[in-house]
């Protein structure tokens, strides 16, 4: 099968045609204007003569007659004017036809690549939001791995059930930073509503106001959106 033509290539194969066809057109008004032009400028029959007895007066009235209702050359200027004008006339409304499929042409080929991207963002939406979805049911298990690896005493991290915790946790952070997805930093950091959820408050006056003094739980981003705020617990 061939390649299919794209919107611009039929918008252009459209054009000619017409084109083609005005010119064909336009063309065969001209020959006819041509030929009639030529049959008007080719001289009179001589009239004859009836009789020879016919007074002079009466042929000079005969001739003056004739004269007159011969079509003076300034009649024929004009019929070629308007027949050219006519024949302008013509061109014109093909030409305002073929504007008027070129703009239609034009307008369907924007709307098309409007609808596209219009789609493209939809889907790269619906892709986001497929993501959010895995990530909130993935951070559990993350979060379980970090308790098992905190409760993994000193003299047991050379235990190969926690090695092997800790590698498939390894594991699950690599990934996670491969996708654009990141911690978010509380621990020490000024408290910041789009980021933080504090769900306590303490005195204390070695922290600054609005530090983050403890994190319960650890908060993610997905590329520039919070996945899951962190659970902190903020100073003075």
């Amino acid at each position: 099968m061939g390649e299919k033509m794209s919107n611009e290539d039929m918008v252009k194969e459209a054009v000619e045609e017409a084109k083609a066809k005005a010119a064909v057109e336009t063309e065969e008004e001209t020959a006819k204007d041509e030929a009639a032009k030529n049959a008007a400028d080719r001289p009179a029959p001589p009239v004859e003569d009836v009789s020879d007895d016919t007074p002079d007066t009466q042929q000079e009235e005969n001739s003056g007659a004739t004269a007159e209702e011969q079509p003076e050359p300034k009649d024929e200027k004009e019929q070629s004017g308007r027949k050219k004008f006519g024949r302008k006339s013509k061109k014109d409304e093909k030409d305002e036809k073929i504007e008027e499929l070129t703009d239609r042409l034009t307008r369907q080929i924007a709307e098309f690549d409007n609808f596209r991207k219009r789609t493209d963002k939809e889907k790269s939406q619906m892709y986001e939001i497929g993501a959010r979805d895995i990530i909130e049911k993935i951070l559990p298990v993350v979060d379980n791995f970090e308790r098992g690896l905190e409760a993994v005493s000193e003299g047991e991290e050379s235990n190969p059930f926690a090695e092997g915790m800790e590698k498939i946790y390894k594991q699950l952070m690599a990934a996670f930073e491969e996708i654009g997805v990141k911690p978010i930093e509380a621990l020490g950091a000024e408290f910041n509503p789009d980021f933080h959820n504090a769900v306590m408050h303490v005195e204390d006056e070695n922290l600054g106001e609005n530090i983050v003094a403890e994190e319960f739980q650890k908060g993610y981003t997905y590329r520039d959106s919070v996945v899951r705020h962190s659970m902190v617990k903020v100073a003075n």
